[in-house]
């Protein structure tokens, strides 16, 4: 398989996530989160079928642009839920296990591809997301729904039942109360019914959103620019060559770059949990910052490494790149919708954030293979730059949502999009 199909097969996931991301916002504001997430997993089941059974590139190609939009769809819903249950001080910590559980997903994967990697054991593998599939809609039989969504579409006493359940023996009225007026602030608009995409995009609303609405495009955008998911599909490969492996050396598994590869996922959950613990403590604005910078840094040893053809210093530059990435700048992006906009926008905003994400992974995925031959040592310099930039956007663009309601976010940071800390920062003049 030639490197330019072998990036638009590993490109279809993301690609069919992106589909999934587009209408994923609105019809889990229509038929709720955790119906939602039950539906979901169709896509998953049957693009398993799809692929487990393939017996062409294009059937291949085919279940895993449907299994993407599965993921598309959980990468929204699922960010969205673990915020709305969650509590303020505890938001972060919670809404980082979804990058968590993806991680140890991709763990887990690679673990038992290594025995599963030949065929026809291969299909197997593919068969096995499936199962998960069926024992995950079993599951959400038992969580509750989103108390925030209960309350958007009138159902309070059942919101406040579901708030007990989940805050046992605490009192919850504060918290009921802070949910209602955060609804009803959401509703605080001349717009009826509930302003379109492109009214809100466009600062067209009663409450100017723009520099909120562009601080979660730009997140989710940077997020995959940063050359994350690069490592996670393609470090097997990168490391192979960089040790100089031949075609024999490949055949005996496990190779040095599997196991290489499975260290750079076990260090990827560990520093995942490491942000999750100090997120709250220290701020998304201070972790963003410490993470895109250390990447950037990481990204530059990977070429230093390439360059001198040095196999340990790549890998291990490889594994300074994913502590740094998965520290923060891996989760905190999909953290960023639920906890800067305010609900009449979370559906159709997160949707777009989520489907530019995914749609951005795909051009990445694809490219990867592609530029890896054409630049060859070169290939992390587009994600050092990216990177730098998104440490000059968290230092003087970022809201910080630490121990902040929705209400008191969009208060401090609505209006045009600006600087809005460090020496260019503009105060917020906006009157609406």
């Amino acid at each position: 398989m030639s490197s330019t199909l072998w990036g638009l097969v590993v490109g279809l996931t993301p690609l069919g996530a992106w589909a999934g991301s587009m209408f994923s916002g609105i019809a889990a504001d229509k038929f709720g989160r955790k119906r939602m997430l039950m539906y979901n997993n169709a896509f998953f089941v049957a693009g398993a079928i799809l692929a487990s059974t393939s017996t062409s590139v294009a059937q291949l190609s085919v279940g895993r642009f449907v299994s993407g939009i599965g993921c598309g769809v959980a990468a929204n819903v699922v960010s969205t839920y673990c915020s709305e249950v969650s509590t303020i001080r505890s938001r972060g910590f919670l809404g980082g296990f979804q990058q968590l559980m993806i991680l140890v997903g991709v763990f887990l994967s690679q673990v038992v591809s290594i025995g599963l990697s030949k065929a026809p054991l291969w299909r197997v593998l593919f068969s096995i997301s499936a199962a998960i599939a069926i024992v995950q809609t079993l599951l959400l039989f038992f969580i509750p729904e989103s108390p925030k969504f209960l309350a958007s579409t009138n159902q309070i006493d059942k919101a406040e039942a579901v708030l007990a359940r989940l805050r046992k023996d605490l009192d919850i009225a504060f918290e009921l109360d802070d949910l209602l007026t955060v609804l009803e602030y959401s509703r605080q608009t001349d717009y009826v019914p509930q302003p379109t995409m492109w009214q809100v995009l466009a600062g067209k609303t009663e409450i100017d959103l723009r520099h909120l609405v562009f601080s979660v495009l730009f997140l989710m955008l940077s997020q995959q620019w940063a050359g994350g998911k690069g490592v996670m599909f393609y470090s097997t490969e990168i490391l192979s060559d960089s040790f100089h492996l031949s075609d024999e050396d490949i055949k005996h598994i496990p190779t040095i770059a599997q196991l290489l590869t499975l260290g750079i996922g076990a260090i990827g959950l560990f520093s995942v949990i490491l942000g999750m613990c100090i997120l709250d403590k220290v701020g998304r604005r201070t972790v963003l910052m410490v993470s895109s910078l250390a990447t950037a840094i990481s990204s530059a040893l990977i070429v230093i490494g390439s360059k001198i053809d040095v196999g340990t210093v790549v890998a291990a530059a490889m594994y300074l790149f994913n502590l740094s990435f998965q520290s923060g700048a891996g989760f905190i992006p999909y953290l960023s919708a639920s906890e800067l906009l305010p609900y009449y926008a979370l559906g159709s905003i997160s949707g777009l954030a989520t489907s530019i994400n995914c749609l951005t992974l795909f051009i990445v995925s694809f490219i990867f293979p592609i530029l890896d031959k054409a630049i060859g040592p070169y290939l992390f310099v587009p994600f050092i730059v990216t990177s730098f930039v998104t440490f000059l956007f968290t230092v003087f663009m970022m809201p910080e949502a630490r121990g902040k309601s929705i209400v008191e976010v969009v208060d401090q940071y609505k209006g045009p999009i600006r600087c809005v800390a460090g020496p260019f920062a503009k105060k917020n003049t906006s009157s609406k």
